[in-house]
């Protein structure tokens, strides 16, 4: 299972710079399951609030768009800040490893390459594994003069489009596909318990906290959601 770009550090950071530049892993399990959260409860809502201030025979159309249209453009927007999260974490890694290259004795070096670790690994990693990924950056053969993205991060990027704008349909289809928009109403939300139970299934074999366990845990926390979705008019 690949590193997420949000939990693979800094020892990224130190590596070498084509690995830095071409070993970004893309999504794993906890971005792929929270991008499905969003872009259900995005969903939800607009399908929700359509529901409660539309009738005629064009509403199940109406719901279907505005959740369609919802969907698309916060897609959008997600993968765009996937890019711009991308290289801002990119480029701070070429600054530490430039700051470390360029520090004046080999403590300063080490030192800076401890700072930028989480605060629970500091402590885990000895001076001397500090010293042979400081040496590893002096071996290296250059470092980019600025961040890059390459093909993967673009696919990761689609990907995110994708699951946002993919998960609308379970929600929005029943309202075209059921002239009862009661009926609808109920068989989406539904469907949306279900995908939430999925969804915790994977992240719990994820973090190995049991599948069951953390399905039901976040299949309560869809009921939670919508509950409040619903007391605020959804």
């Amino acid at each position: 299972m690949p590193d997420s770009p949000r939990t693979t550090i800094n020892a990224a950071a130190t590596a070498p710079p084509d690995d830095a530049q071409t070993r970004e892993p893309v999504l794993d399990v906890v971005d792929r399951v929270s991008e499905m959260c969003f872009g259900l409860f995005m969903a939800l809502t607009f399908v929700g609030a359509v529901a409660s201030g539309t009738g005629g025979p064009n509403a199940s159309r109406t719901m279907l768009h505005a959740a369609l249209g919802c969907n698309l453009a916060w897609g959008m927007v997600d993968a765009v800040m996937f890019l711009v999260r991308t290289l801002a974490t990119r480029g701070q890694r070429i600054s530490l490893a430039l700051a470390v290259r360029n520090a004046g004795d080999q403590a300063t070096a080490i030192g800076l390459i401890r700072d930028a670790l989480p605060r629970a690994t500091k402590s885990l990693v000895t001076d001397t594994e500090l010293e042979a990924m400081r040496a590893r950056l002096a071996a290296a053969p250059g470092l980019p003069a600025r961040p890059r993205l390459n093909l993967a991060d673009l696919l990761g990027s689609l990907r995110i489009f994708c699951i946002v704008v993919l998960t609308t349909f379970p929600v929005a289809l029943p309202f075209v596909l059921l002239n009862d928009v009661r009926l609808a109403l109920l068989i989406s939300r539904v469907l949306t318990l279900a995908m939430l139970f999925v969804a915790g299934w994977a992240l719990g074999h994820y973090a190995g906290f049991g599948g069951w366990v953390t399905g039901v845990a976040m299949t309560a926390l869809g009921v939670v959601m919508t509950i409040a979705i619903i007391a605020l008019g959804g």
